[in-house]
């Protein structure tokens, strides 16, 4: 796809007229979406592979900013997934009704919309299609060299079935990640552990520490290559301001001593099927 010009005011009234971004994403000079999380200052400490001149899949790509990053890095082909719909989120028995009513809500109807807007003004090729990562088979898409599957797996009431997904369509490699529990990542390091939500309205069913998310993937059929370290992905503009509570402020320092950072903790891992 060939770059479209657009002047800084015609960008900005784009970006404008979606209600919410997910991703803090550079569509051009000086210009970026105001996201509800901001990947730019810690996407260099994943633990990429080569992606030059390979095909590559980003899985729940929401506003695209992994998927424009496959293609910064050569990607000869890049796929992004997700749903296409509110009501096809893995929501808790309590808000089946009530949870697409809140994001029809908050973030309009169009699931989608800030990706395409952030392909356009970007001049990208990455195609979009709608699927649930349950969905991804060899049959639907073919396969890829690389996927990368980003800080979806707490939202999925069943991660392992997601992940058997995954791998049946990953020829290569697995960028993979994940928010992790710091607390027990520091003091259970060696201890593979999840903790199982399902009931507190935000669609995070299984928080794992950082054993328990590499533990996932060897469950699902992968081997371990190396992964990225405990690491804080900062807040962008659209996030609701944190509290200056003490007992936040004690969580805000665990971060910063523990993950580098003042963001919610993660762990990446770049791993292969066996």
């Amino acid at each position: 796809m060939s770059a479209v010009v657009h002047d800084d005011q015609s960008a900005r009234a784009a970006i404008a007229a979606v209600p919410l971004w997910y991703h803090s994403i550079e569509v051009a000079p000086r210009i970026v979406t105001p996201g509800l999380f901001d990947l730019r200052p810690i996407v260099d400490r994943l633990p990429w592979p080569d992606v030059r001149g390979k095909r590559c899949l980003d899985v729940g790509t929401s506003d695209g900013f992994l998927a424009f990053e496959l293609e910064r890095r050569g990607a000869a082909e890049v796929v992004a997934t997700d749903i296409g719909g509110h009501e096809q989120w893995d929501w808790e028995h309590h808000l089946d009704e009530l949870g697409p009513q809140y994001l029809r809500a908050v973030a309009g109807e169009q699931m989608g919309r800030g990706f395409e807007v952030a392909r356009e003004l970007r001049g990208s090729a990455v195609r979009r299609e709608r699927a649930s990562v349950y969905e991804l088979t060899p049959d639907a898409l073919g396969t890829f060299d690389v996927v990368v599957c980003g800080s979806l797996l707490l939202h999925l009431r069943d991660p392992l079935h997601a992940l058997a997904a995954i791998r049946s369509v990953c020829r290569g490699q697995l960028l993979c990640t994940n928010q992790i529990d710091l607390m027990r990542s520091v003091t259970r390091a060696r201890t593979p552990l999840v903790r199982l939500d399902g009931t507190s309205g935000i669609t995070q069913w299984w928080l794992p520490n950082a054993e328990g998310h590499r533990q996932m993937l060897r469950a699902a059929g992968f081997g371990l290559e190396r992964d990225s370290g405990l690491y804080a992905v900062p807040f962008g503009p659209a996030h609701e301001p944190r509290s200056r509570r003490p007992r936040w402020l004690l969580t805000s320092f665990a971060r910063r001593l523990f993950a580098g950072g003042d963001g919610v903790p993660h762990l990446a891992v770049l791993a292969s099927p066996r």
